[in-house]
């Protein structure tokens, strides 16, 4: 009989099942990348100003207030579910963007001022849609000295005079045009029109308005062509490239109307480096929307109506806003004084 040879019995080594380094797996993973990448391009055109190279990243950078709580959301995912680079990337971008949003909702400390008080009314009139008679009993009840209006139609100029508009405001510039090119200035005091603007696409009327009390200022009806369209974006950053800069201490200024354009895009944002302030940031309303008002579900979100003035002249007291029925639009009314008499 064969005897069976033993040997001696070794302790078999397992595999050691190493832990994971990220949860969910891949598709996860994929739907994560899905929701990142937009918001990361997003993050970069604002903060590197490159918004003005397509229609696409200026629809998007006007969304910029939102994406934070959307960044917040995405940050707390990317990091619980261990994925450490990109969620540390994305809780860098939600950072920064925190830093450039977050001002807009507090107020700004305001020097002291002797000069007088001018109120100020910007409406986009939308042609013959908007509703003259609340135009005119804004000015009425506001006690508007100065009003700007985009989309100046002569069918809108007859509308407002109807109303009263004449009584209330008797000097005016008014640049009335067939669609959505017009535009005018209507003043409590007298106006002196003046170019002051290189040629435009739409109407920029430019006046000095002669102050009974204090200094001579200048003001601007702005309306730069819209960015979202078949025409690109040049007609928009011409049009607001072309918009004079602060003159510093020499002659006031103020650019009041539609510019196409919120505190992230970065041609607005590029008239307050020059020196304008904007009177909503002013008094912490930065992110009050204006447009669009005429959806039936879709409320107002984004600012793309403001009144700019000048930081050597003028501190900003209030900024609202007023519904006008028949526009897209609200108006925006600012209460700013003279720093000086």
């Amino acid at each position: 009989m064969r005897q069976q040879t033993t040997y001696p019995a070794y302790p078999v080594e397992r595999p050691v099942e190493r832990t994971r380094s990220t949860r969910g797996g891949a598709v996860v993973g994929f739907l994560l990348w899905l929701v990142a990448a937009p918001y990361f391009v997003l993050c970069l055109a604002r903060l590197l100003g490159l918004d003005g190279s397509h229609w696409v990243l200026v629809a998007a950078v006007s969304l910029t207030p939102y994406a934070l709580p959307l960044g917040a959301v995405l940050t707390a995912i990317l990091l619980f579910t261990r994925r450490w680079i990109v969620g540390l990337v994305s809780l860098l971008l939600t950072v920064l963007l925190v830093t450039v949003v977050a001002p807009r909702t507090a107020a700004v400390a305001r020097p002291n001022s002797s000069g007088p008080l001018l109120r100020v009314l910007s409406v986009n009139i939308s042609m013959d849609h908007g509703d003259a008679a609340t135009v005119v009993s804004l000015v009425r009840d506001r006690a508007v000295d100065l009003l700007s209006i985009q989309e100046l139609t002569p069918g809108a100029e007859q509308a407002l005079d109807a109303a009263g508009l004449a009584q209330v405001l008797p000097y005016r510039v008014f640049k009335p045009r067939p669609g959505a090119v017009g535009g005018g200035l209507a003043s409590r005091f007298p106006l002196r029109e003046k170019v002051v603007t290189r040629p435009t696409t739409a109407e920029h009327p430019a006046a000095v308005i002669d102050l009974p009390a204090g200094p001579d200022v200048e003001v601007v009806s702005v309306h730069p062509w819209y960015p979202v369209g078949p025409r690109g974006t040049e007609p928009w950053l011409r049009d607001l490239a072309g918009l004079p800069s602060p003159d510093g201490s020499r002659v006031p200024r103020i650019l009041a109307g539609d510019f196409n354009a919120s505190l992230d895009h970065s041609a607005f944002r590029g008239l307050l480096n020059q020196g304008y302030l904007d009177a909503a940031e002013q008094v912490g309303a930065g992110l009050t929307p204006t447009w669009p008002t005429d959806r039936r579900y879709v409320p107002a979100f984004v600012a793309l109506d403001h009144v700019l003035v000048d930081n050597q002249n003028f501190v900003v007291e209030s900024f609202g806003t007023a519904v006008v029925p028949g526009t897209d639009h609200h108006a925006v009314i600012a209460e700013v004084k003279l720093v000086r008499g």
